[in-house]
């Protein structure tokens, strides 16, 4: 009983997360499952998969019917970053985790500063983006996510923010679709693994997150772009100074 209350808490804070902010489900979801369910790293990463990729596809359906998905670049952004992101995974074998780890912080800091200057509160309302400048982001949000083995969401948001000049609100609906997308991939190389997994635990975690993306997605809509990326920012370094004391410790 206990590690199903568990389940739907942690289930909800993930798609409150998502359906709001558009990323940090497998921030969220990957310490939930190791420290309060028991899972180990390796099924708490496929675990995570199955209930992020649930809950951005709803999340996406909800940001969609808002108008706020930039389909072009984002599929643009998402489909140049599978290629870098599996050729990344592959030599981040290679790479002691404790490192990975404080790259990754490294990466969550800066991103989260770029987004808190000033000059971040340009935006491009249409989305009219140069399909080669939404590959190149795409591409090394890609590499920077197979190296360091979570971060889509978080990375993808203030990447749309920064590089693409994408407006809060369509930076968080798009990288919804970039991450649906990254989750599917991934997911498909660990059918496997799947199968193996403790339903009665993930079942109840993957439906309240559903549930809690449309709560997100309602909350979204009554603050304002500015005052969401500082949230979203803020978020971001509070994950990034985590990672670090982990890393560190």
């Amino acid at each position: 009983m206990t590690a199903l209350i568990l389940a739907l808490v942690a289930g909800a804070v993930v798609g409150l997360t998502l359906g709001a902010l558009g990323g940090g489900g497998s921030v969220l979801a990957v310490p939930a499952l190791v420290y309060l369910l028991g899972f180990t790293p390796a099924a708490a990463t496929t675990a995570s998969l199955v209930i992020v990729t649930a809950t951005s596809l709803t999340a996406l359906y909800t940001h969609a019917r808002a108008g706020q998905v930039r389909w072009k670049a984002g599929a643009a952004f998402a489909a140049a970053g599978m290629l870098p992101a599996a050729a990344a995974g592959a030599a981040a074998v290679h790479v002691p985790q404790a490192l990975l780890t404080v790259a990754f912080a490294a990466t969550a800091a800066l991103s989260a500063l770029a987004m808190l200057r000033p000059a971040a509160t340009a935006r491009r309302a249409s989305g009219d983006v140069p399909p080669g400048r939404a590959a190149a982001a795409g591409a090394g949000l890609g590499t920077l996510t197979g190296l360091l083995g979570v971060g889509g969401g978080f990375l993808a948001v203030p990447a749309l923010v920064t590089v693409l000049a994408f407006e809060m609100e369509a930076a968080v609906g798009t990288s919804l679709l970039v991450i649906t997308v990254n989750s599917v991939a991934s997911l498909a190389t660990r059918s496997g693994a799947a199968a193996s997994l403790d339903w009665t635990v993930i079942g109840p975690f993957a439906g309240t997150a559903v549930l809690g993306a449309w709560d997100g997605k309602r909350m979204a809509a009554k603050v304002t772009g500015p005052r969401m990326q500082r949230i979203f920012a803020g978020v971001l370094l509070v994950v990034a100074a985590f990672m670090l004391a982990d890393a560190l410790t």
